[in-house]
């Protein structure tokens, strides 16, 4: 999806005051980048949660913006504390696992969003699976915005280097940030949707060529996977129409707008998934039919060779009796007799079968 454009609300040519550079602040394995943001611009010089919370208290304008990835209880206890985040958002944020949803507490807006990755063929685990998912929450406050990531993948330096290089889009505050991740989070899905596709075109390929084997635990596990998807994209819904539809005033008039197309984009991502799950079902019938076709041909091939192989055994079986008064037993020509009748047999019944498509 494109960036906001360029919003002309206020006057952008001055840049934003610039602080005296200071010593860099304590870094943690669990904070990836904490930063002060005034006017759109990085104030410059590192910062700890604290320091920066205050410097724009103090300046009264600007708002603090803190990447942490999978930070435990103790870690982000610090940040609730300054920042007042509610002790059940909290308690998400850490412990992960929740569906995608958006709720408010007081004056901060708790958001959780499903983060997924498609694994190319070399990339996939031993369990085989074709979707990795993580998940994103977002402290929305007047002035901060923490994101918190569960997972190795989806990470956000690429939001925050394009909101970065939009001085004035990312002016509009927190909320800007938060359509940004919103934004770059459906764009992963319609990628992973893209590739999904290519996925089963060739599974549908395989299951309707003619003389083919279909595996059918693939299209299982295909319909697996898009399963997951489908739990990370429709329970997401709501909460995009709530953010267009000015459930807060947290999101800015002029970001609110482009929910909407965030949300519109959202909507094909359900549908295709929609449509993926109809058409895996349809392709596991098919399948299913297939294999039936399959083995019954195979059936009445083993029926055919059974009976073939029966009449010279019948024969066989009868002479094998060791009865004194057999007809041509003491017959110079009886054996070589009875095996011509064997074998005219076995051929008579071949062609027959394979007359009737048996064989």
């Amino acid at each position: 999806m494109p960036n906001l454009p360029s919003l002309g609300l206020r006057n952008r040519s001055s840049r934003a005051p610039r602080s005296t550079p200071r010593a860099p602040a304590p870094t943690s394995d669990y904070v990836v980048d904490c930063a002060i943001y005034v006017d759109g611009h990085r104030v410059e010089g590192s910062w700890n949660h604290s320091d920066a919370v205050e410097e724009v208290r103090r300046r009264g304008t600007g708002f603090v913006w803190i990447g942490l990835h999978e930070p435990t209880e103790e870690q982000i206890n610090g940040l609730a504390d300054t920042f007042g985040l509610h002790e059940l958002a909290v308690e998400d944020a850490v412990h992960a696992h929740q569906r995608p949803k958006l709720e408010r507490y007081d004056n901060t807006l708790f958001m959780v969003l499903k983060t997924v990755r498609y694994l190319s063929s070399d990339r996939r685990s031993a369990t085989s699976e074709i979707v990795d998912t993580g998940e994103l929450m977002v402290f929305l406050g007047r002035d901060f915005v923490i994101t918190v990531r569960h997972g190795k993948h989806a990470g956000l330096g690429q939001v925050r280097s394009q909101l970065e290089a939009d001085p004035e889009q990312l002016a509009l505050g927190p909320s800007a940030v938060l359509h940004g991740v919103a934004d770059h989070v459906v764009d992963t899905y319609l990628e992973v949707t893209e590739a999904i596709q290519d996925d089963i075109d060739e599974i549908e390929a395989d299951v309707f060529e003619p003389r083919t084997k279909v595996d059918a635990e693939q299209i299982y596990l295909m319909k697996r996977e898009v399963l997951e998807l489908r739990r990370a994209v429709l329970p997401l819904t709501k909460p995009m129409q709530r953010l267009a539809e000015g459930y807060t005033p947290m999101v800015a008039d002029e970001v609110r707008s482009y929910f909407r197309n965030v949300e519109d984009h959202l909507a094909k991502v359900s549908e295709m998934v929609g449509s993926f799950d109809e058409l895996l079902t349809t392709l596991v019938d098919a399948t299913l039919a297939k294999i039936t076709l399959q083995q019954n041909t195979d059936m009445r091939k083993i029926s055919a060779w059974v009976a073939i192989i029966s009449t010279p055994t019948m024969i066989a079986g009868i002479y094998g009796m060791n009865f004194d008064a057999m007809p041509e037993t003491k017959w110079i020509y009886g054996y070589p007799g009875v095996l011509v009748v064997m074998l005219v047999a076995c051929v008579v019944l071949f062609k027959i079968f394979r007359r009737n498509k048996w064989l």
